[in-house]
C-alpha cells in the first residue's frame, strides 16, 4: 500500500541543448526581444504618467522625421560601429576587452596630439598622420593588458576596465591643464584644430568620412575572419582553446595581435570623433560609446554586418532620446530601454541554444 502511494507520473521541465541552433529562432528571438523591451518600456512610461505611444512617436519622428534627425543618427552610429567591431573581434576569441572606452579616448588623444603639434601640415599629410596616430594609440592601449594576459593569464576584464579610467583621467588632465585653450572661457577643451585636421563631410550634413572608415572596417573584418588563415585561427581559439593549442596554433601571439586590432578600431573611433565632430579634444568626449559597443557586439552576435545594423538601432535610440527630452521625459528612460533590450535579447538566447521540454515521468 505504501509503495503504490509513491508510484505514478510526475511532471518535469528540463532544458535540452539543441544539436544545431535553430535559424528560425535566431531571427525570431531578437525581434521578439526588442518588442518585449519596448512593451516593458511602455509599461514604465505609463506608470510614470507619460503616454507611451506619444513618446515612441516622438522618438521615431526625431530619428526619421527630418534630414537632420537621419544625419544625426548616422553621426552617432559611426563611433558605435567602429568600437563595436573592435570589441567583437576580441570577443570572438574569448578575450573580454571591456576597455574600448579607454582605447577610444587614447585614439582621440593620439589624433589630437598630431593636430595640435603640427597645425600647419596640409590636409593630405595631416589626416593620414592623425589616422595612424589614432589607431596606434588605441592599439597600444589594448596591448598593455594583452601582454600580462598572454604571459601570465592575468584576467583582462579587470585590467581593460581599469585602463578606461586611466585614459579618461589622462585626457581630463590635458584639457584641464597643459592643453587647455586660453581662449576657451575656462572650459575644459583644447584649441580648435586647423581646417586641415577636419574630416570631410557628406552632402552638407555632419556625417563625415568616419562612416567610410566603419564600413571598410566591417568588410575588412569579414574577410579576415572568414577568408584568411588568421581568421580561422581566431575562430578555432574562440571555440576550443585546447583544440587550438593541440593543433599548434600560437594562442599567446594571437592574444596580442587580436587585442592590437581591437584597440586600433576603437582608437579609430576616437580619431574620427575629434576630427569629424568636435574638431578639438574636450572633457567627456564620449558619452559611453565604448560600453555601448559591448552591448551592440553581443546583440549582433559578433558579426560585422549585423554590428553595422545594430549600431544604427542604438544610435536611433540615442537621437530619439534627445528628441523626447523636450517633452519632459528623462534621459535615463533611453538608458533603461537599452538595458531592457539587452536583458531580453540575452535572456532569449537560451531559446536559440536550448529546447524547453515539458513531460511526465514515472516514479516508484
Amino acid at each position: 500500500m505504501f509503495g503504490s502511494s509513491l508510484s505514478g507520473q510526475v511532471p518535469f521541465i528540463t532544458w535540452e541543448k539543441r544539436l544545431e541552433p535553430s535559424r528560425v529562432m535566431a531571427i525570431i528571438v531578437p525581434v521578439a526581444a526588442v518588442i518585449l523591451a519596448l512593451g516593458v518600456g511602455a509599461i514604465f512610461l505609463a506608470a510614470t504618467g507619460y503616454n507611451p505611444l506619444k513618446v515612441y512617436q516622438n522618438m521615431l519622428e526625431g530619428v526619421i522625421g527630418s534630414k537632420y534627425g537621419l544625419s544625426e543618427t548616422v553621426v552617432k552610429a559611426i563611433p558605435l560601429m567602429l568600437a563595436g567591431l573592435g570589441v567583437s573581434v576580441a570577443f570572438r576569441m574569448l578575450l573580454w576587452n571591456i576597455g574600448a572606452e579607454g582605447q577610444f579616448y587614447m585614439g582621440a588623444f593620439g589624433a589630437s596630439w598630431v593636430a595640435l603639434t603640427f597645425p600647419h601640415l596640409p590636409a593630405y599629410i595631416m589626416l593620414p598622420a592623425m589616422f595612424v596616430a589614432g589607431i596606434a594609440m588605441g592599439g597600444l592601449w589594448a596591448v598593455l593588458p594583452a601582454l600580462p594576459k598572454a604571459r601570465w593569464g592575468v584576467n583582462e576584464v579587470i585590467t581593460t576596465l581599469m585602463l578606461n579610467y586611466v585614459a579618461i583621467l589622462w585626457v581630463d588632465y590635458l584639457v584641464y591643464g597643459p592643453w587647455k585653450d586660453p581662449k576657451g572661457f575656462n572650459f575644459p577643451l583644447t584649441a580648435p584644430f586647423s581646417e586641415a585636421a577636419t574630416l570631410p563631410t557628406i552632402a552638407g550634413t555632419r556625417v563625415h568620412l568616419g562612416l567610410i572608415f566603419a564600413l571598410l572596417a566591417a568588410v575588412m573584418l569579414t574577410i579576415i575572419l572568414w577568408r584568411t588563415r588568421w581568421g580561422y585561427e581566431i575562430r578555432v581559439i574562440g571555440e576550443s582553446p585546447r583544440a587550438a593549442r593541440y593543433a599548434g596554433i600560437k594562442i599567446e601571439r594571437n592574444i596580442i595581435l587580436v587585442m592590437l586590432l581591437s584597440g586600433a578600431l576603437a582608437g579609430l573611433a576616437g580619431m574620427s570623433e575629434v576630427a569629424g565632430i568636435t574638431h578639438r579634444l574636450q572633457h567627456g568626449i564620449s558619452p559611453g560609446y565604448g560600453y555601448t559597443a559591448i552591448i551592440i557586439a553581443w546583440l549582433a552576435k559578433l558579426h560585422p554586418a549585423t554590428i553595422i545594423l545594430v549600431s544604427f538601432l542604438f544610435s536611433g535610440l540615442i537621437v530619439g532620446g534627445y528628441s523626447v527630452q523636450t517633452s519632459g521625459v528623462p534621459a535615463a528612460t533611453v538608458s533603461m530601454l537599452q538595458g531592457a533590450i539587452l536583458f531580453f535579447v540575452l535572456g532569449g538566447e537560451i531559446l536559440t541554444r536550448y529546447r524547453l521540454h515539458i513531460g511526465r515521468r514515472e516514479v516508484k
